[in-house]
């Protein structure tokens, strides 16, 4: 019997010959199955090419915080007095030559996101501070001591790698990292909690796409009901499956036709996008996505789950839960830094007053503190965060 396929005369090394189970009737049918699941890595390479790069949820997600964060004014405190002009504010409205300060804390935050750490080189003159450069996270490597914790960083860049000292006066390298619970020296990335939904939303769309340009055609068995008698052997049998697995599987062969002739029938058995319930299965995933991140969905525009009442407390939640928690923990960072050979205690933190998607909080405060008779102008201004 001539079989449609291209079969090879040896199996691949390694592989062994299952028995052939014979359908009554003298006939089998081969049915297409599901391979195991392959997932995609979690480094920041992997996570920046199929999230950021290429799935529109993980895209928008880390553009949204990250440009939601860096918009944010950072105020400076030498103590509890505000301090409105000081080389340290010059400094983070220019960090560099190349970079301004919403570029600089843009890309600061996105490599957090993507990566779980953010590397800051600060170039010193004497003691004073005068810029600030972002290291690529993966190019950056955490040398050991024999006790475990870090001695020195290692940045590999142009061919020409560079050694830069964990414990140095002043700071050679300040180190930004996210809660990584298995890991002493870096910090784990939002966008790898969410792998597995990254992974189902860009298969999805890979196969959805895959499908239309192959006639849409649905999975299903492969039955050989022979007309003069007889069976597959068990090489015919094992190649065949062979063909199917290496010409027919996989999201970019998906719906590809197949030519059948000596006793061959197909029989569709897959299910349709309807049934397979496919659109809800796609927003489930990007809503995992968004979940990994803490956007909440409706600033996303995905339908379903949305908790929140209306736009406007979406986006307050969005705020309280996600980007002041980032800004201050990376405030608190910079101000050791900026701090060094400096007089005083200096403090940076956000200027709440110029987020506009805590206006409504704003709003409702200073109308109760101006309700207040028992407080005194300087004890409502102090309420409010401003001195006399």
């Amino acid at each position: 019997m001539k079989l449609p396929f291209r079969l090879p005369w040896a199996l691949p090394a390694g592989r062994v010959a299952a028995p052939v189970t014979k359908a009554t009737g003298g006939g089998f049918a081969l049915v297409a199955g599901e391979g195991r699941a392959v997932w995609s890595g979690r480094s920041y390479g992997v996570l920046s090419r199929e999230g950021f790069m290429k799935n529109p949820v993980a895209h928008r997600a880390v553009r949204l915080i990250a440009e939601a964060a860096a918009a944010v004014p950072l105020l400076l405190y030498d103590g509890e007095g505000e301090v409105s002009d000081h080389a340290a504010l010059r400094l983070l409205a220019r960090p560099n030559g190349r970079m301004g300060g919403p570029d600089f804390f843009e890309a600061l935050y996105g490599h957090l996101l993507l990566s779980g750490n953010a590397y800051l080189e600060p170039l010193w003159l004497g003691v004073r501070l005068a810029e600030l450069h972002l290291l690529r996270p993966d190019r950056v490597t955490v040398i050991e001591g024999r006790d475990g914790w870090p001695i020195a960083y290692e940045y590999r860049a142009g061919g020409a790698p560079r050694r830069l000292p964990a414990e140095a006066a002043p700071t050679a390298l300040l180190h930004l990292k996210l809660f990584h619970p298995l890991d002493d020296h870096s910090g784990f990335p939002p966008l790898a909690a969410a792998q597995v939904a990254l992974d189902l939303h860009n298969a999805a769309a890979t196969w959805n796409k895959a499908l239309l340009d192959n006639s849409a055609r649905p999975s299903g068995a492969l039955v050989y009901q022979p007309k003069e008698g007889g069976n597959l052997s068990v090489e015919q049998y094992e190649r065949l499956k062979l063909e199917l697995e290496e010409g027919y599987s996989g999201p970019m062969r998906a719906g590809r036709p197949l030519l059948l002739e000596g006793g061959l029938d197909w029989k569709a058995m897959g299910l349709s996008p309807k049934d397979m319930d496919f659109v809800e299965a796609r927003n489930g995933a990007a809503r995992d996505i968004a979940l990994a991140f803490g956007v909440p969905p409706m600033l996303l525009g995905i339908p379903g789950d949305n908790t929140y009442s209306n736009y406007q407390e979406a986006n307050r939640a969005f705020y309280r839960l996600t980007v002041l928690p980032l800004i201050k923990r990376t405030a608190a960072s910079l101000s050791g830094l900026i701090g060094e050979g400096q007089a005083g205690l200096l403090r940076l933190a956000p200027d709440l007053d110029q987020v506009e998607g805590l206006a409504s909080e704003r709003d409702a405060l200073w109308a109760r503190i101006g309700a207040a008779g028992f407080l005194s102008d300087a004890e409502k201004r102090q309420a409010v965060g401003y001195g006399d």
